[in-house]
C-alpha cells in the first residue's frame, strides 16, 4: 500500500462514524467514546503499518521506534527494519505528490523559487545513494545517572537507499548570495501539543555540508516513494550526522546568514558540551556551553548472531555487523572475547558510496565451555577508535559510541 493511501485511510477514519472505527479494529470499541481528540486505535495508527513486530516502540506520540541490533544485518535497511524518531505528529491533512511544494527562500537567497515534486524530477539530474541516519542520542540509555530523552538502545540507525536530486543544483538554480553560511528546513509535522504556533522541529546544517553531493532532497526512499512514516512525500537526507537534520515532509528550505535558529537549534537540543561536565552537572544553556553535533562519531554494530546465542565448543562462530564513522570511512574493525585483553582483526568491506556503512565479517573460536562476551570495536580513517565504555558523561546524552557486545553461551 502506497504512503498516500496510508494518508488517506488516515484522514477518513478521523471523519468517520465510531461504526467504522468497530468494523474496521473486528470488534467493538468499548468506550470508543472517550478516545482522546486526534487519537486512532493503536491497530490503526499507521506509523508501524508494515514494520517488523520485534521493533520496540519508545514513544507513540510523537513515534520512536528502535530497531534490534540483530535485524540491521542487511546491506541495505528495508523500510520494515528502519528506526522511527520523530519529533512532531504525522501531518493530518491530505498528502497529495503532485500539488506538493518545496519552497527555497531565506535572507541569503537571490531568486526565491517554489518547485513542484515535478519540477524537481524534471528540472534536476537525480542520484542515488545508500545513507547512514543515526539518532544523536542512540545509545542515551548507556548513560548514568540517566538523561532526558527516549532511553535508546543500540537501534537508532538505519542505512536505507534515498532518490532525489542534491540539494546544491537547487541551491545552483536559485542562487545564494556571498553571506550564506547555514540552511534550515521546515517540514509538515505538527506540533506534539497541535498548537499551530509551534513548530515540532526545524533544523539545519552549514553550507558546506548542504553543498555536499550525498545531501539529497530526496522522493524516494529503497525504489519506493518515501513512506509516510519516514517523510513522504520529500525529505531531506543528510548522511553522516544526526538524523534530525534530515526533515521529514520537506516544504521549505531557508537559506541563512546565520547558524539557523529553528525549533531544537537551541539550549542542549542536538548539543554537546564545549568542555568535560560532571556527571549530572548542569550548565546554562547558552551557545558559550554548548555546540552543535554535526558529524556523528565512529560505532559499530554486532548483526549476527543476535545476542545470547548457545553454540556448541569446537564450533568456529561466524560474525558479521556494519560499522559507520560520520563523514569518514571505517579503516579497521577489530572484535574480542575476553573483555579487550586481546583483538582479532576482522574483514572489513568498502563503503558502497560515501556515507554509508560497511560490512564486517569475523569468524572465531571459543576455547572451552562456558559465558563470553563478544565486543567490537570500529576504527575511522583519521585513527579513532570506538571507546569500549560509555564516553564522557553529558546532559543531552548523546554521542555514545561505546563497543556493541553480545552474549554468547558456549556448551
Amino acid at each position: 500500500m502506497k504512503s498516500s493511501d496510508f494518508h488517506n485511510r488516515r484522514g477518513f477514519l478521523k471523519k468517520s462514524a465510531l461504526t467504522a472505527l468497530t468494523s474496521m479494529v473486528g470488534s467493538e470499541m468499548v468506550f470508543a467514546k472517550k478516545l482522546p481528540p486526534h487519537y486512532l486505535p493503536l491497530p490503526l495508527e499507521n506509523a508501524l503499518e508494515g514494520k517488523h513486530p520485534d521493533l520496540m516502540t519508545l514513544s507513540d506520540k510523537p513515534w520512536v521506534v528502535e530497531t534490534p541490533a540483530h535485524l540491521l544485518d542487511d546491506d541495505v535497511t528495508p523500510f520494515e527494519k528502519m528506526f522511527i524518531r520523530n519529533n512532531g505528529l504525522v501531518p493530518e491533512e491530505k498528502i497529495d505528490p503532485k500539488t506538493w511544494t518545496l519552497i527555497i527562500k531565506g535572507e541569503s537567497v537571490e531568486a526565491p523559487k517554489t518547485y513542484t515534486l515535478a519540477d524537481l524530477k524534471a528540472k534536476f539530474k537525480p542520484y542515488t545513494y545508500q545513507l547512514v541516519l543515526e539518532c544523536g542520542g542512540n545509545g542515551r540509555s548507556g548513560y548514568v545517572p540517566q538523561t532526558a530523552g527516549n532511553q535508546w538502545g543500540d537501534g537508532g540507525v538505519s542505512c536505507a537507499e534515498w532518490t532525489g536530486v542534491r540539494l546544491k543544483d537547487i541551491l545552483a538554480d536559485v542562487g545564494l548570495k556571498n553571506d550564506a553560511v547555514y540552511i534550515g528546513y521546515y517540514g509538515k509535522d505538527l506540533h506534539p501539543s497541535r498548537d499551530p504556533g509551534k513548530s515540532a522541529i526545524s533544523r539545519g546544517v552549514p553550507l558546506q555540508k548542504a553543498l555536499e553531493d550525498e545531501t539529497l532532497i530526496a522522493w524516494a526512499m529503497n525504489g519506493q516513494e518515501i513512506p509516510l512514516q519516514h517523510g513522504f512525500p520529500l525529505r531531506l537526507v543528510v548522511g553522516g550526522w544526526p538524523a534530525s537534520v534530515s526533515g521529514k515532509w520537506l516544504h521549505t528550505i531557508s537559506v541563512r546568514n546565520k547558524e539557523h535558529d529553528g525549533a531544537k537549534m537551541d539550549g542542549h537540543s542536538y548539543r554537546m558540551p564545549r568542555s568535560p561536565v560532571q556527571p549530572g552537572e548542569k550548565l546554562p544553556e547558552t551557545p558559550e556551553n554548548f555546540k552543535v553535533i554535526e558529524s556523528m562519531p565512529v560505532k559499530s554494530l554486532i548483526t549476527f548472531p543476535k545476542s545470547g546465542i548457545v553454540t556448541d565448543l569446537n564450533k568456529t562462530l561466524l560474525l558479521r555487523g556494519q560499522a559507520w564513522a560520520g563523514d569518514l570511512a571505517v579503516k579497521e574493525v577489530h572484535v574480542s572475547i575476553d573483555f579487550g585483553a586481546t583483538w582479532q582483526k576482522c574483514m572489513l568491506n568498502l563503503p558502497k558510496n560515501r556515507l554509508s556503512w560497511q560490512r564486517w565479517t569475523a569468524a572465531i573460536n571459543l576455547p572451552q565451555k562456558g559465558y563470553y562476551e563478544v565486543w567490537a570495536r570500529a576504527t575511522d580513517e583519521k585513527g579513532t577508535t570506538q571507546p569500549m565504555v560509555i564516553p564522557t558523561w553529558n546532559p543531552g546524552g548523546y554521542l555514545n559510541n561505546s563497543c556493541h557486545r553480545i552474549a554468547v553461551k558456549v556448551v
